[in-house]
């Protein structure tokens, strides 16, 4: 996939954004002192007026966020994952969960894709977090079509929506005819017969070269893009499930909360089958170049060629 065009979905983001703000004049953006990272600085450029800088005061932020939806607009709030989801949840929770409020969380730099930046930056637990808390929407856009789509979505959609994006520039995949982005309805990207893979975010990218490479081997692995991890289209991945008997989840995140545990849970109550998950194995994550961290994780390919390898041993 080397020939392929790569955008990071953060970047997705703050163009999200700028479309979104010429055509809607009821949002307000905030951002922690992040502008440049999260992209939002573009949206600032565009609407100055209309864009706030918390600072370096995430939890802060999240209450004033909570403030302006109260009022009946749309607040994006923007931030690192780990701050998004980790040093704000006591306020997601109770100020915008509790309430219902119309806040979209919109978390930049998440899993150990953020490389160079270390354990204490590369949030594997944000999906988990926000999954507990109720009425929260979590997705994981698995590209730059994806992300843009995402975006539009969350800010049509009534209450709490939590957007994961990545640092990582990610190949774009979704950019087919037909594409229809649908919060809540996950999508079969290949059919197969022999093994499913549920996957979100940049895993998806994997997935489908993982599959492709399979193919090679006789092995017909069927890819589901999932990037709604809450609420799960369990209709979908069931019926795959019962299809093909196998299930591999991928996801940049513990394999503890997220993606994995979702499809886990509603596997166990309608259609045990046996499953592998790749993702971080409750460890924390190291220092170094995001693709040698993704290698070094299992969180590529091969990761997932190896996990479906086990599965039909």
């Amino acid at each position: 996939m080397s020939d392929v065009k790569r955008i990071a979905t953060r970047a997705s983001y703050g163009e999200a954004l700028v479309e979104l703000g010429a055509e809607h004049d009821d949002f307000v953006v905030f951002d922690a002192d992040l502008a440049a990272a999260t992209q939002t600085g573009k949206f600032k450029a565009a609407y100055p007026d209309r864009f706030f800088d918390a600072g370096i005061a995430e939890a802060n932020m999240m209450g004033m966020a909570a403030g302006v939806a109260a009022t009946g607009r749309v607040a994006f709030a923007s931030t690192f994952a780990m701050f998004a989801a980790g040093r704000a949840f006591e306020q997601v929770r109770n100020s915008i969960g509790y309430p219902h409020l119309n806040v979209k969380i919109c978390a930049s730099h998440a899993g150990v894709s953020v490389g160079e930046d270390g354990a204490t930056h590369q949030c594997n637990e944000d999906i988990a977090l926000m999954r507990v808390i109720p009425g929260m929407t979590v997705v994981v856009p698995s590209d730059d079509v994806e992300a843009r789509a995402a975006v539009r979505a969350a800010y049509e959609l009534d209450g709490p929506v939590y957007l994961r994006f990545g640092r990582l520039a990610v190949p774009v995949i979704n950019d087919v005819p037909g594409y229809e982005f649908e919060v809540g309805r996950a999508r079969v990207l290949r059919e197969g017969a022999d093994v499913t893979i549920c996957a979100c975010g940049l895993m998806v990218g994997a997935a489908l070269e993982a599959a492709e490479a399979l193919a090679a081997e006789g092995v017909s692995a069927e890819v589901v893009n999932v990037h709604t991890v809450k609420p799960l289209d369990t209709e979908t991945v069931l019926a795959s499930a019962a299809k093909t008997g196998r299930v591999v989840t991928a996801e940049e995140h513990s394999v503890i909360g997220g993606l994995g545990s979702a499809v886990c849970d509603a596997l166990a109550e309608r259609c045990p089958v046996p499953v592998r998950k790749v993702g971080v194995n409750d460890v924390f994550g190291v220092s170094g170049p995001a693709t040698d961290l993704l290698r070094l994780y299992g969180l590529d390919a091969a990761g997932v060629i190896a996990a479906v390898d086990g599965l039909l041993a």
